[in-house]
This record gives C-alpha cells, sequence and structure tokens, in this order.
C-alpha cells in the first residue's frame, strides 16, 4: 500500500535523485521497493519519472549510469535528464538499456502516478487523478486520497476525491458502518459509474440490502435523466427543424407554392458562413468568433436574393398551376446543387465552430453542448423577430392581407405581385438562416438541403400550412417524438412512424394543428 503523499521538502531532494539513480539495479522486488520510496517523497518530478517508466521510456545510459527519458522526434531519437529535464542530444544506437517492469510493477506505477496526481497544484489534474482513481477503486489509494481530502479546498475535486475513496473503502474489509457510509455517496453521485462500482457488492451479506436499495435508486434518477436527455435532444432536432421549415411555411403555407428548392436555399445559407470563414482565416482571423454574425445577414442577402429570383423568373408564371411548379422547382434544386458542385467541389466542406459554440456543459447527468444550445436559442429569436415582422409591420400587414383574400388585397391597392416576391424573398432569406446554423451541426454539402426538405414538408403539413405558431409547435413536437422512438425503433423506423401518424392525422384535420382563418382561406 502506498502510504500518504506529503508536500517535498528540501530535505526529500536528494533522497529522490538517489532512488531515481537506482532504479536500473536489482531484481524487480528491489525495483518494487524503489517505486514505492520514490512515490512517499513526493517530489513533484516523481511522476514524470514514473510515466516514463510505465510507458517504457526511462532509459539508463550505458556509458555513465545516467537516468535518462527516451523521446523520438522528427531529428531523431532524443534523450533527457530524468533529473533536470535538459536535453542530451541524440542517442546512438544501444547507447541506452531500457529500465524494464513487469505486469506488477505497471499496477503499482498506476497506483503511484494516480496517488501523486491527487497532490498537484493544478485542478485539472487533480480531478483526472481522483476519476482514475475511482475507476480502478485500488485500497492501495485509501491513504492518499484521505491526505488529498484533507488539503482539498475545492469542492468539485474533494466530492470526487469523496468518491474514490468510496469505491476503494467498498473493495477493503472495513467496518460495515464505513461501508455504508460509502454506499451513501456513491448513491449520491447517482450514475452509470456508480451502480457499476456498487454492483459487485449486492450480494454482500452486511451491505447487501443497502446496496439494491441504492441501485434501484440509482437506476430511478438515471431514467428520469434520461427522459430529460431525450427531451433536450428533442428541442434540439426541434429547433432545426424549425429554422428549416419557417421559411417554407411561408412560401408553401401563405403563397400556396410547393417549393423543392427550399433544402438547396437552406444550403446555399451555409456556402455562405464557409465562403465568409474562408476569407476571414486569409485576410482577419482574428475576427473568427465573429464569423457567424457576418456571415448570417449575408446568408439572408443571398439566400433572399435567389429566392426573389425564383419567384420572378419562374415560379409567377405557374401560380394555380401545383404540379408545373414543383417540377420547376426540383429542376432549380437541381441547377442549384451543380451550381454549388462546380463552384466549392463536391466534397464537403468545413466550417468551424467559434469559441463561444464549442465545449459543452454537464447538467447533473444531462450533457447539452454549446452549439446545439446557441441554435436554439438563434432559432427562437428568428422565429419572435419573423413574428413581429409579420404582425407589426406594414409589409406584415400586406402579406397577411393577400393571403387571406387576394382579390380583395389587389383592389385595395396591394400590389400583390411585389408582396409575392418579397415573401418568397423572405422565406428564401430565413432558409438561408437555417444554412448559417447547420453548418455547426452537418456536413456542408451540396446534398445539405435534401436531408431538411422532406422533415420540413412535415413540420408545415403538421402544424398548419402558413401558420407561424403551427410549424413552432409541429417542429418540436415531431423533434420531441423522434427523439423517444429511436432508442425502441431505430431512426429510419421512427421516421416512418412519425410520416404514418401525419398521415393518419391529417385525415382528421386536413388544415393541421394551427389552420389559417379568413375568408379567402375558408372557401
Amino acid at each position: 500500500m502506498l502510504p500518504a503523499l506529503m508536500l517535498p521538502s528540501a530535505g526529500r531532494a536528494a533522497g529522490f535523485e538517489e532512488l531515481v539513480a537506482r532504479l536500473p539495479e536489482g531484481s524487480y522486488s528491489d525495483r518494487a521497493e524503489v517505486i514505492e520510496a520514490i512515490a512517499r517523497t513526493g517530489d513533484p518530478r516523481a511522476a514524470e519519472v514514473l510515466g516514463a517508466l510505465l510507458e517504457g521510456s526511462l532509459h539508463v545510459r550505458k556509458a555513465d549510469g545516467r537516468v535518462v527519458i527516451i523521446e523520438k522526434t522528427d531529428a531523431g531519437t532524443v534523450a533527457f535528464d530524468a533529473l533536470t529535464g535538459e536535453a542530451l542530444g541524440a542517442v546512438a544506437g544501444r547507447s541506452t538499456e531500457k529500465i524494464k517492469v513487469n505486469n506488477r510493477l505497471r499496477g503499482m506505477l498506476r497506483s503511484a502516478i494516480g496517488a501523486l496526481s491527487l497532490m498537484s497544484p493544478d485542478r485539472e489534474t487533480r480531478l483526472m487523478a481522483a476519476q482514475s482513481v475511482f475507476a480502478s477503486g485500488d485500497p492501495a489509494n485509501i491513504e492518499a486520497l484521505d491526505a488529498a481530502l484533507s488539503a482539498e479546498s475545492d469542492r468539485e475535486v474533494a466530492t470526487a476525491l469523496a468518491e474514490a475513496r468510496a469505491v476503494a473503502i467498498l473493495n477493503t474489509d472495513a467496518p460495515v458502518e464505513e461501508k455504508r457510509a460509502a454506499v451513501a455517496i456513491l448513491r449520491a453521485r447517482g450514475d452509470a459509474a456508480a451502480q457499476a462500482a456498487l454492483a459487485p457488492h449486492a450480494s454482500d451479506p452486511a451491505i447487501g440490502n443497502e446496496v439494491t436499495a441504492a441501485l434501484a435508486e440509482i437506476e430511478r434518477v438515471r431514467q428520469m435523466w434520461g427522459v430529460a436527455q431525450n427531451v433536450w435532444y428533442g428541442l434540439s432536432l426541434g429547433s432545426v427543424l424549425m429554422l428549416a421549415a419557417i421559411g417554407l411555411a411561408i412560401t408553401f403555407g401563405v403563397m400556396g407554392v410547393i417549393n423543392m428548392a427550399h433544402g438547396e436555399l437552406v444550403m446555399l445559407g451555409a456556402y455562405t458562413t464557409f465562403a465568409v470563414q474562408e476569407a476571414i482565416r486569409g485576410a482577419a482571423p482574428w475576427l473568427f468568433d465573429w464569423s457567424l454574425l457576418i456571415a448570417a445577414p449575408l446568408a439572408v442577402l443571398v439566400a433572399g436574393g435567389v429566392g426573389i429570383a425564383i419567384e420572378r423568373g419562374i415560379v409567377r408564371h405557374l401560380y394555380g398551376r401545383p404540379l408545373e411548379t414543383l417540377l420547376a422547382t426540383w429542376g432549380v434544386s437541381l441547377i442549384l446543387q451543380q451550381a454549388v458542385r462546380t463552384i466549392f467541389g463536391p466534397n464537403n466542406r468545413e466550417v468551424g465552430n467559434p469559441s463561444w459554440m464549442s465545449g459543452s456543459l454537464e447538467i447533473g447527468q444531462m450533457t447539452v453542448t454549446w452549439s446545439r444550445l446557441w441554435i436554439l436559442i438563434f432559432a427562437l429569436c428568428v422565429f419572435a423577430a419573423l413574428l413581429l415582422v409579420l404582425r407589426r409591420s406594414f409589409f406584415g400587414l400586406q402579406m397577411r392581407a393577400v393571403t387571406q383574400n387576394r382579390p380583395m388585397a389587389a383592389e385595395m391597392g396591394i400590389d400583390t405581385g411585389r408582396i409575392d416576391a418579397l415573401t418568397f424573398g423572405l422565406g428564401a432569406g430565413i432558409a438561408g438562416l437555417a444554412g448559417v446554423a447547420l453548418s455547426q451541426i452537418d456536413n456542408v454539402s451540396p446534398n445539405l438541403g435534401q436531408s431538411y426538405i422532406v422533415d420540413s414538408f412535415m413540420v408545415v403539413v403538421f402544424g398548419g400550412a402558413g401558420n407561424l405558431w403551427g410549424a413552432f409547435a409541429g417542429a418540436f413536437g415531431l423533434g420531441i417524438v423522434n427523439k423517444f422512438l429511436e432508442p425502441w425503433t431505430g431512426a429510419v423506423l421512427g421516421k416512418i412512424l412519425v410520416l404514418v401518424f401525419i398521415i393518419l392525422f391529417i385525415q382528421k384535420r386536413p388544415r393541421g394543428l394551427f389552420a389559417l382563418r379568413g375568408r379567402a382561406v375558408e372557401a
């Protein structure tokens, strides 16, 4: 058992150097005693030396018996002094001999390195060491854990140390009360790792009842967090679906146009983001964290401009002829895909995450990635801004008038052709914003839009064509349902079941959850 580690003192430095010099000598048993003695010194260099020994890079130089660490670099094999880190130059062939260890020594080294790391001045190192000791459950680390706990001031690290100690205690012949306290600590942790640590002790006659109760409680807690995680995944998927579908809700629902090129408008937004990031990488790399904020308005302009061109050049000649509109916009989608392949190539393009969208947030046993969280916030902001435009602006008033009764709106002096073009451009611009968001979580390729066009139509039809609140409810509702179905049915069958449900649903409610109201619509 490794005794409790203590901070190094000046008097121990010489002892440490002497012990390192003795590592190449004697048998494996002699080497085990030296390793234990090195760990007891608590010298800050001990972890590096023992780590090199574990990795097989600790050698002894034949010429003078100096202990060195061997590293392979581009320039060749180089030696460093194990005590000072001084570079000693290139190593000639057979000029050093590796200090060997067996399986018993490897286990001892892992425990020693973990114990030494528990007293590291670096918080993250101590936390990782505590997690490593928790995973091993080695009772030999109990004294080191006690010493680390008595000196620890960080609450998270102290909790990790207490949990690691609890696992180690369960693997000893400690008194029953101490084991029960360890079970309570692991029960409070309540995750899969705690469950795995407790499970082998369920048959222990002394603490079996407590362990069984703890396992049942942990399973209940894990199921609750599993539900919460699925809800989050559903909200995350729903935000993506809403961004992809909300523009379609305007063009399909308001104008009655089946725009099969909608997915390609999303793709244009993603490629706009890629182009902006490439320009920033080359000219102003310090602006990279602002790349999405720069790309968003440009994506609206690019996708919106293409949308207006599609409406003015093709769609306006085909109003009232849905089949021809579908075929024409499908042809436009193929043209846009091929144009992107010609300009950017057929391969996936890398779009980086700004620093504020990287990493994840742990909430209990649930993981929330920053990219998904910001996309959810972004989707809600786009939805709120669109509602504001449609309900509070003069353009929104005119658009609603044309939607509800086009002939009467024209008689009142509204230029319905202009409103049609701007409405189509608005829906296309929002599709471009969806592309900006999707570039952070999906592959940017010419086929990007095809992955979302069917789901977008399902959201619009289910929620109610032309109703933004319908698109909102449909996107998040279908997103959550999908994520709860996938673990049971698989992703493909889950989508099929959702599609069947929507088909059955629109048999009962052909206008969806939230139907548009107005004389022309109701007629």
